[in-house]
C-alpha cells in the first residue's frame, strides 16, 4: 500500500485553528492543543450567549415598559392586559423605544387605551 503524505493538510488545519484564537493570551494562542480547546470553548460560549442575549433584551424592554407605565399609574401587567384586550398587538421592543424616546406619546397611548 502506498504511503499517504498529508503534512501540508494537517499544517493548514492547525494554522486555521491558531488564526482563530490569535487574540487569546499565553499558551491559548501559541500551542495547538490548548488553542483547540480554547476554540471549542469560545464557540460554545458564543452559541450560549447568542441565545442569552435575546432573553436579556426582552427583560430590559419589560423593565423599561414597566417603569414608564408605573409613572403613569399603571403596572406592566395591567398595561399588557389592556393591550391584548383591545387587540393592539405591538412588540415589547417598540413599546420600550416609545417609552424611552417619547414619554408623552406613551402617556397618550395609556390614556387612549383606557378610553377605548
Amino acid at each position: 500500500m502506498t504511503r499517504v503524505k498529508r503534512g501540508h493538510i494537517a499544517k493548514k488545519r492547525r494554522k486555521k485553528i491558531l488564526a482563530f484564537v490569535s487574540g487569546s493570551r499565553g499558551a491559548h494562542s501559541k500551542l495547538f492543543r490548548a488553542a483547540n480547546q480554547q476554540k471549542m470553548r469560545a464557540l460554545v460560549s458564543a452559541h450560549r450567549d447568542r441565545i442569552k442575549r435575546k432573553r436579556d433584551f426582552r427583560r430590559l424592554w419589560i423593565t423599561r415598559i414597566n417603569a414608564a407605565s408605573r409613572a403613569n399609574g399603571f403596572s406592566y401587567n395591567k398595561f399588557i392586559q389592556f393591550l391584548y384586550k383591545k387587540q393592539l398587538l405591538t412588540n415589547r421592543r417598540t413599546l420600550a423605544q416609545i417609552a424611552v424616546l417619547n414619554n408623552n406619546c406613551f402617556s397618550m397611548m395609556l390614556k387612549n387605551i383606557l378610553v377605548l
